[in-house]
């Protein structure tokens, strides 16, 4: 059946509706007052399938190529509130995809399209950990099990469902990564807002997504609003330009969460069509949020709006908007060197800046590998790092916090002296306060640029703020930079501090002003 809206000109042809009818005359409410009762799709759950669905219009039938019949051949994505209805949504689409016309098998003759099921579906409900899984597989269970389905799929548990012909649906964490290498028909990639690069969440995700493309299924992925912060899958999928992935963000409006009435404006566009949502409850829920000073969390959560958690560091849309990797720094510029971390495990950052400019750019990350416990980074290729440095620029001091690496420190002394390498304690509140906010605020301010480097950007957007016992001359308390939770390295933005830190006072004492020559011949 074709369908017309108001995103395209015309009509395309689409498997949605037979997979919408599929689901509304055979799933129900999995939970709740209407436990059981058919379950009735909202209409931008209709859309989302119509466009899922979506074919080629002169698709063709391919063997061991299902998914070129679809324009959306990798897979699709939802982002929408909290309690918009994603989890029930996911686990209706798991279930057509099992038993379900979700496979394109030709066109009837009034040039119709016709669907089938997979011959051996298998499909994995996953996210990073069971906790997560469960918003899916909760609904998934007594949607079967409460309804006609269970005479289609009688074998239901709480970790494995059994289809027809070997077929199977399976719960997976980003901890089991020996089931990831299945012939995978499709797949739910559950809060994917959470899936970073600390929690394995990238890798999980990029894994699943060859093993279906291998076999020519898809996936569905769906979250709330992302923190820009913590370069999560979503955001990742979201911005890739990559085509075959359809994108539906739920939009809520422009308002202020903090004033009453525009709230309420919010969240009623927010959950339009979701019949089964408490708008006065999530209102309770955002207003505590608020009461709690954490407005991008109910931004998040409830408006689905891209924000930074408030206890970020740094401004990272700020950062991110001064990467400029076509920049190159010339040979013999006057540079500052940060260098910080730990010698057997977290990571070790070890970041320049270019005195005139203020640009910063790595000399080298090494974080260490995750699950290895007798492990020391490379500490010749460190010390490699900072040689080569020194021969490429004029090192105008390395400032190094030896709490962990007093090895290195005594070997750049000695190689370098202390006048040019320079012991930077970070533990020093008061000093490491004003450095950490004289770094920030270049940031936000757009004083700085960088190179763009990846590692260093994850760093920066994992450092949140710790207060400490400090205050300014205006009586406003002061914070240095922590990790959120252990695996959120931050080493890199702790040297970009110390980098920063040098450079300001290089400044200071006219260390540019001392480069240049004191005579010009003509």
């Amino acid at each position: 059946m074709p369908w017309r809206g108001p995103d395209v000109e015309g009509e395309f042809p689409t498997l949605g509706y037979s997979v919408a009818e599929w689901i509304e005359s055979l799933c129900v409410i999995p939970d709740g007052d209407h436990l059981g009762e058919a379950l009735r799709l909202s209409e931008k759950q209709l859309r989302f399938l119509l466009w899922f669905y979506r074919l080629h219009p002169k698709a063709q039938v391919r063997e061991g190529q299902p998914s070129r019949a679809f324009v959306y051949d990798r897979g699709g994505q939802l982002v929408a509130p909290q309690k918009w209805g994603k989890g029930p949504f996911a686990a209706a689409v798991t279930v057509a995809e099992a038993e379900g016309p979700a496979l394109f098998d030709g066109w009837d003759s009034a040039g119709e399209p016709v669907g089938r099921p997979w011959s051996t579906p298998w499909i994995q409900v996953t996210a990073v950990s069971e906790a997560q899984t469960a918003n899916v597989w909760r609904a998934l269970m007594p949607m079967i099990a409460e309804g006609p389905l269970a005479g289609l799929i009688p074998d239901i548990g709480e970790t494995r469902i059994n289809l027809r012909a070997g077929g199977r649906i399976e719960r997976v964490t980003a901890s089991a990564r020996s089931r990831l290498g299945q012939r995978l028909t499709f797949a739910v990639q559950d809060e994917e807002h959470d899936w970073t690069p600390n929690n394995g969440g990238r890798g999980l995700a990029d894994t699943q997504r060859r093993n279906l493309a291998g076999m020519g299924g898809r996936w569905l992925a769906t979250g709330n609003a992302w923190n820009p912060t913590e370069q999560s899958v979503a955001q990742a999928t979201f911005e890739s330009a990559t085509p075959g992935v359809y994108k539906m963000l739920i939009e809520a409006g422009d308002g202020d969460l903090t004033k009453p009435r525009e709230r309420k404006k919010v969240l009623r566009k927010g959950y339009e069509g979701s019949w089964w949502v408490d708008l006065a409850r999530i209102e309770s829920e955002v207003i505590e949020l608020i009461s709690l000073g954490d407005i991008p969390q109910a931004e998040r959560f409830f408006a689905n709006r891209i924000r930074q958690s408030a206890a970020t560091a740094y401004d990272i849309t700020a950062w991110s908007n001064k990467a400029h990797p076509e920049t190159t720094v010339p040979a013999k510029s006057v540079i500052t060197v940060g260098v910080d971390g730990a010698r057997f495990h977290d990571s070790l950052g070890m970041i320049a800046t270019d005195v005139k400019t203020g640009h910063q750019w790595p000399l080298g990350i090494w974080e260490a590998p995750s699950g290895v416990t007798d492990y020391e980074h490379p500490l010749d290729d460190v010390d490699g790092a900072l040689i080569e440095a020194f021969e490429q620029f004029n090192v105008w001091r390395v400032y190094v916090d030896p709490q962990y690496i007093g090895n290195l420190l005594d070997r750049w002394q000695g190689r370098w002296t202390d006048k040019k390498v320079v012991a930077w304690w970070t533990n020093r509140m008061k000093a490491m306060a004003y450095a950490v906010r004289a770094h920030v605020e270049a940031v936000a301010a757009g004083d700085l640029t960088h190179d763009g480097d990846q590692i260093l950007t994850r760093h920066i957007g994992n450092a949140v703020r710790l207060s400490v016992n400090v205050y300014d001359d205006k009586r406003r308390r002061m914070w240095v930079i922590t990790k959120e939770a252990p695996g959120f390295q931050i080493d890199g933005a702790t040297a970009a501090v110390l980098s920063y830190e040098a450079r300001g006072d290089a400044i200071a004492v006219g260390a540019l002003e001392a480069t240049k020559p004191l005579f010009a011949f003509t």
